[in-house]
């Protein structure tokens, strides 16, 4: 059991056992900033992890400690925190439950985790989930993994205060071994992909600028098309969501403002890159996944705006020494790049990038080899 939970909590009076539950990381392959917008997208659970560790106290209070914070907080109202930011994850998940008519006993619960934070690999999405399965589970609320998903988004959309779509609690729930997901967040049907890459690997570069989805401008993005499709439906009232929008649209003529015309156009275009993507893994074409990241990254950076000048580097960099793919993942702004090349070249991308990011910026970039692994599941 957890070590931490033991030393914070102490052994109980041994008739109520503490369970442990752990919820991955996720990295998104290609569909980005398309999940609330209606949207298909195509990411995986991965194996960094948080540890949820939970036991009921007896009591109407909720006693919450994060090893990777290491921070307490006690408290018998669900109300937010500024003191523990961390917590207000676990108290919007207990806030949904109640929004939903059930009853959540007091519970003594410890997170720890070994997901870089600030990457751009949903920690708190798995915080979330792990926390809604940990107490679905330990007092037998009878919800699926899609309930609990949906339980994760309405917290940090409602009480933590980012709108963030369905896609990273979702494969964080619904997360197969050697599989990705194509998920259509407009009517949350999915399928299941096996992921073979042959003699080619995914793998990370953190630029290790931290960045926090609340406070950066993810809202002002999702707003931008929030507008934008409210302004199209005006001439096109059948449109359900800006996914849908024919990539023939005649982009000039929606009275869109600047800034409402590039979203769009990243929307539109993603679409059929996720559809390459999607071939291109089942089909072994990895040249035209790879082609198809780096065009991800030129939209997100010059139509979404979410990149920066250290996560273009990275992918410019990688791009002049011929890796076969890379962009940005995440909401922005800063976080993780995922990489695709052949398998045994890493190092060496490896020592070229450090030299190169060292002089333009002053620090490293950190590498991580990854799994796909399964979605929250209770550790016996």
């Amino acid at each position: 059991m957890s070590e931490a939970f033991i030393k914070q909590f102490g052994t109980g009076n041994g008739s109520i056992k503490e369970r442990k539950f752990q919820a991955p990381a996720r990295i998104n392959i290609i569909g980005e900033h398309v999940d609330y917008l209606g949207g298909i997208v195509l990411p995986a659970a991965i194996d960094f992890h948080i540890n949820a560790t939970i036991r009921p106290n007896g009591t109407s209070g909720y006693r919450l400690y994060s090893e990777d914070f290491m921070s307490f907080w006690e408290t018998n109202e669900i109300t937010k925190s500024d003191k523990a930011p961390w917590a207000n994850y676990i108290l919007g998940v207990i806030d949904q439950f109640m929004e939903r008519g059930f009853e959540v006993p007091g519970f003594d619960l410890s997170l720890e985790g070994n997901i870089p934070q600030g990457a751009g690999l949903s920690s708190s999405a798995a915080v979330e989930v792990s926390v809604g399965y940990a107490i679905n589970e330990v007092f037998q609320l009878g919800l699926d993994r899609t309930e609990i998903a949906l339980i994760g988004q309405a917290a940090e959309n409602h009480f933590v205060g980012t709108n963030c779509g369905i896609m990273d609690q979702f494969i964080i729930a619904w997360g197969k071994e050697k599989h990705c997901i194509s998920l259509d967040t407009s009517s949350l049907k999915f399928e299941y992909h096996h992921f073979d890459l042959g003699n080619h690997e995914f793998y990370l570069i953190q630029s290790n600028v931290k960045h926090s989805l609340k406070d950066s401008a993810y809202n002002d993005r999702r707003a931008d098309c929030e507008n934008a499709l409210r302004k199209i439906q005006k001439i096109h009232p059948g449109l359900l969501n800006l996914y849908s929008l024919e990539s023939s649209t005649d982009l000039a003529s929606l009275g869109l403002s600047d800034n409402e015309l590039k979203r769009v156009k990243h929307v539109i275009t993603e679409k059929a890159r996720t559809e390459r993507v999607i071939a291109g893994l089942r089909d072994g074409n990895f040249i035209d996944v790879g082609n198809a990241l780096y065009e991800c990254h030129d939209s997100l950076s010059k139509y979404f705006e979410v990149s920066c000048r250290e996560t273009d580097f990275l992918v410019e960099t990688l791009r002049k020494e011929k890796i076969i793919g890379a962009r940005m993942i995440g909401g922005g702004f800063g976080g993780c790049i995922l990489v695709i090349d052949q398998i045994g070249r890493m190092d060496d991308t490896r020592a070229k990038i450090d030299q190169a990011y060292k002089v333009e910026f002053g620090m490293r970039a950190d590498f991580y080899q990854f799994k796909i692994s399964d979605g929250v599941r209770e550790i016996i």
